[in-house]
């Protein structure tokens, strides 16, 4: 939460959205490293954590930098960077997105060492699901920026690739790839820890119902 209200103060100066998702990214970056060199006697399962949330945000917050810079802007801002108490208050969501979405990778690595152990057949069957969910939301999203790029194919829905298979397999991959660390981190869950499963639960709901397939649909049907 601080992380995010440190940077709103300039993009609220500034009324540019520019940074919001590339702050969201580095949050997951950030915590993800301190919590693994703050934790007792870090083990396999910890490192293999941390490094699958840090490597899809570093992807992810890459594509979204690179994608709003070349839009000039993100459209879903418009009305609400006018008003800093609105602006502020998407930052504060995004804080609370941030910390569901990490909390299965974020307890396991907090886990004490007697509740440790070898990573065993469910958080290596975790490890494979979250291969395939990144491989997934990558392609996809490297066919729909190809897509775009062509300005033949403007005002048209792009039907090839994964695309042919699915008309959200960018937020399929997403969907898959949680659940994979959920799976990972799942051997050392115990009592409350296993809170953590709001973690996959979330960005099923968040994606399926809420900010995700619900306003792109809404784009595509008036389109």
């Amino acid at each position: 939460f601080v992380i995010q209200i440190v940077a709103f103060i300039p993009s609220a100066i500034l009324r540019t959205e520019r940074f919001f998702d590339l702050t969201g990214s580095l949050t997951f970056i950030t915590i993800s490293v301190g919590l693994v060199l703050l934790s007792p006697q870090p083990d396999l399962r910890s490192w293999i954590l941390a490094a699958m949330v840090i490597l899809w945000a570093t992807r992810l917050g890459a594509f979204l930098f690179v994608r709003v810079r070349k839009a000039g802007s993100d459209g879903r801002f418009d009305d609400i960077k006018a008003s800093p108490v609105r602006f502020l208050r998407v930052w504060l969501i995004q804080a609370l997105w941030v910390t569901i979405t990490a909390a299965a990778a974020w307890i396991a690595i907090s886990a004490t060492p007697e509740h440790r152990g070898d990573l065993g057949w469910v958080s290596v069957v975790g490890i494979i699901v979250w291969i395939i969910g990144m491989l997934i939301e990558i392609i996809a999203d490297a066919q729909k920026s190809a897509f775009k790029a062509d300005p033949k194919n403007r005002d048209e829905f792009i039907r090839t690739g994964l695309w042919s298979r699915s008309r959200h397999p960018n937020y399929f991959g997403e969907i898959v790839l949680w659940l994979g660390v959920f799976l990972t981190a799942a051997p050392v869950l115990t009592g409350w820890q296993w809170v953590a499963i709001l973690s996959p639960l979330f960005v099923i709901l968040l994606l399926t119902r809420v900010s995700g397939i619900p306003l792109i649909e809404a784009r595509a049907e008036k389109k």
